[in-house]
Order: structure tokens, then C-alpha cells, then sequence
């Protein structure tokens, strides 16, 4: 028999939650081929066979929490497997059986087949997380493209497949009726993920004496840079310049010039962070992940551009590892994709600061006595007080602040 184990889930990761088996006690199981779906408070993790054989048991059912090496299941192995198939030959007896021999051959000819049977059920290229998005939108995966490891379809191909149907499963209206007339409430078990999100948010509030403070900026200048090298920039590095890779440098310049921004407290310690790997909030479908830009002091514009971009589609495609989340020294949220005007983003613990940046809006605005109309947007930098004093966070916001109404001070690093 061999152990399908819990694997390490990472730094600071000490359970999961089975979400889903791909595989029922019984089923003929190859090598690699995936299993079981786990999902921790920051990512999901597939786990393979680790051998040929048959699933003999599974002893964490779907929705049990277990912690890294736990047994999640056994296989019973292909060699021990196929040693009491040897035993119904004995059973042949006399001769005179001659004629039901063929026959009992007849029987186990077929036994074999069942080797191959798993194959069209097509699970081994199927990864769990997009068997589920087809599952619970009707869709045909026989005419799905995998774009995974050896062809595997994963969830972003389900979800790229569901959109291009149009997105509406025309099933849906029909029990809307019913549901309306007799169903109030529904209940529904959060996510872990959900539930973490919950957890830390409010830990959070409970633990850091967190403040917000606000300003806005002229988003003028970054808008006429932007229009006016945006294809020529496109056409170079093969990506799309945004304003999200100017906040990115101008929070690393601010922080720079406020260190304690980038601190955060560990028991009676302050530790001050001399890197810069800045935390993008990305919402997704499962809810708010913040994946990591390395380094991004380091980085040009159109490296931060690359990097969001490939973070973002992998949070949207449930792709994400442990380690594109970990070790975040500040974060920014951008609620302005969605429309907000101004909000007071919590902090991500345990950093000490988080940076909202909110809609673009045309305001009237005074500049040299004169009324000008100007594409104006609200900042807000949400800080723990315990580290940062409020002198320090109003002068961060107004480094970012200047940054992006002068960008030529990111050039010149001013």
C-alpha cells in the first residue's frame, strides 16, 4: 500500500480543507495523475498518486480539514494489485470444465480492458479546479484546449472556454422561479479562503492601531505620458504601459524616503525592510489574493507591467503557489477598477501600510487662481500607529503624490 500524503503547505501554513476528490475508493489510478484538491487560506494544491494501483481507501472525505503529512488516502500498489488476479486460475478445475474454460477465458479478457477505461474518462488531463467550473456550467471539455503540462485543461481554459460560450448556462433561469417563491436563505459554507480573509481582516483591526489619512493627485501628467507612448511602449516590451507600474515606483520611492512604512513589529522588535517586494491586491472569484512583485525597486516600468500581468492571470486561473503570496513589505489596492471614489483599505498584517487608489474623476480644480477641470484621484494610506507616526504617513503620501503628478522625479529620483 502506499500513503497519499498532505504536503508541505508552506510558510505559515498549517492546515487544509479536502475541497474535492477526483477519484472514488475503487478507481484505477496511474502515477502523476491528480487526485485530490486541497485548499489552504491562500492557494489551491493538487495532489498526485504516487504510484500505479487502485484507490483502496480514502480517509479524509471531502470538506476535513488535515495538516501537512497527514494520510489522505491509499493506494493499493499495481504489483500487489495485480497478484490476486493470479488467483481465480486455480479455480479452473477438472477437464471436463474444457468448454466453460474459453469462457472463464471469455471473463477475464474483458478484465483488462478496464485499464485502458479510465482513459476516456480523460481525468488525468482534466486538473480538479476546472473539472468543477465544467461541472457547474454544462460544459463539454471534449472541446476545451488543455494549455497545461502535457496538455492538462486547466481552470483558466474552463473559465476562457465558459466565456466565450456566452457565460450563461441557459439551465440557470428555470429554478430561479421556485427559489424566489420558497427559498428565502440559502446557506452556504465560506470558503477557507473566505474564512481567512475574515479571520486576518479582523486581526487586524484587533491588533494594529491602524489609521488612514488621505490626498489626491492630479493624474494629468502619468495620463499625457501615458497616451503619448503607450503603442510605442506596447510595440517594445510586448506588454501594455498602465498606471499601476507609476504607483508601483512611486510607492518605492516614498518608501525609501519613510522607512518605517516598510517596517513592521515582531514582539518588542521593529524590523525595517531593506527590499522592496510590493503586495497587488487581485480580486478573483474565490475572493482577494495579493500576490507579490519582487524586488520592484529593482525593476523597470515595463518588468512591474509583466509581473502584474502574470500574477494576475495566475490568480484568476486558481494558479497561484504559496510562495507568489509570502513576504509581502507593503501593499496597494486598487478600487478604483471597480468604481470606488474613496475607501479606508485595512491593513495586510503584518506590514504597517497599504496604499487604496481609488477612481479617476474630472473635478473642477484651482490652480494658478484660475478654475481648471482636471482627471483627479483620491489616495488613501491606511498605516499602523504603533509604527509609523502620523507625520510620516502624511509625508509618504505626499512623495507618492508628487511622484505621480511629476514623474520625471522617478528619472531623477527626487
Amino acid at each position: 500500500m502506499a500513503d497519499i500524503m498532505t504536503p508541505t503547505l508552506g510558510e505559515s501554513v498549517t492546515e487544509a480543507t479536502v475541497a474535492r476528490w477526483a477519484k472514488k475508493a475503487g478507481d484505477a489510478v496511474r502515477k502523476d495523475e491528480i487526485l485530490v484538491e486541497l485548499e489552504t487560506d491562500k492557494v489551491s494544491l493538487e495532489v498526485a498518486a504516487p504510484s500505479d494501483g487502485v484507490l483502496a481507501e480514502i480517509n479524509a472525505e471531502e470538506g476535513a480539514t488535515v495538516e501537512p503529512g497527514a494520510v489522505l488516502g491509499k493506494i493499493t500498489e499495481a504489483a500487489a494489485a495485480a497478484k490476486p488476479a493470479a488467483a481465480p486460475e486455480p479455480k479452473a478445475e477438472a477437464p471436463k470444465a474444457e468448454a466453460p474454460k474459453p469462457e472463464a477465458a471469455k471473463v477475464e479478457a474483458p478484465k483488462p480492458a478496464p485499464a485502458p477505461a479510465p482513459k476516456p474518462a480523460a481525468e488525468p488531463v482534466l486538473a480538479p479546479s476546472a473539472q468543477r467550473v465544467a461541472a457547474e456550467n454544462n460544459l463539454d471539455v471534449s472541446q476545451i484546449a488543455g494549455t497545461g503540462k502535457d496538455g492538462r485543461i486547466t481552470k483558466g481554459d474552463a473559465l476562457a472556454a465558459l466565456e466565450a460560450r456566452g457565460k450563461a448556462p441557459p439551465a440557470a433561469p428555470a429554478p430561479a422561479g421556485p427559489r424566489e417563491v420558497h427559498e428565502r436563505e440559502e446557506r452556504v459554507r465560506m470558503t477557507r479562503l473566505r474564512q481567512t480573509i475574515a479571520r486576518r481582516l479582523k486581526e487586524a483591526q484587533n491588533s494594529a492601531a491602524m489609521l488612514t489619512t488621505f490626498n489626491e493627485v492630479d493624474m494629468s501628467a502619468v495620463m499625457a505620458l501615458r497616451n503619448q507612448y503607450k503603442d510605442v511602449f506596447e510595440k517594445t516590451h510586448g506588454v501594455k504601459l498602465g498606471f499601476m507600474s507609476f504607483f508601483v515606483r512611486a510607492v518605492v520611492h516614498a518608501l525609501k524616503m519613510v522607512p518605517e512604512v516598510n517596517a513592521e513589529i515582531d514582539g518588542q522588535d521593529l524590523i525595517y525592510k531593506n527590499h522592496y517586494d510590493i503586495s497587488v491586491a487581485v480580486g478573483t472569484e474565490r475572493g482577494l489574493v495579493t500576490p507579490v512583485v519582487r524586488d520592484a525597486d529593482a525593476m523597470s516600468l515595463a518588468g512591474i507591467e509583466k509581473a502584474i500581468g502574470a500574477l494576475g492571470k495566475k490568480a484568476r486561473d486558481g494558479q497561484l503557489a504559496l510562495e507568489d503570496l509570502q513576504g509581502g513589505t507593503f501593499t496597494i489596492s486598487n478600487g478604483g477598477v471597480y468604481g470606488s471614489l474613496m475607501s479606508t483599505p485595512i491593513l495586510n498584517a503584518p506590514q504597517s501600510g497599504i496604499l487604496g487608489m481609488h477612481k479617476i474623476q474630472d473635478r473642477p480644480m484651482a490652480i494658478g487662481g484660475q478654475v481648471a477641470i482636471r482627471p483627479m484621484m483620491y489616495l488613501a494610506l491606511s498605516y499602523d500607529h504603533r509604527v509609523v507616526d502620523g507625520q510620516g504617513a502624511v509625508t509618504f503620501l505626499v512623495h507618492v503624490k508628487e511622484a505621480i503628478e511629476e514623474p520625471q522625479r522617478l528619472l531623477l529620483d527626487l
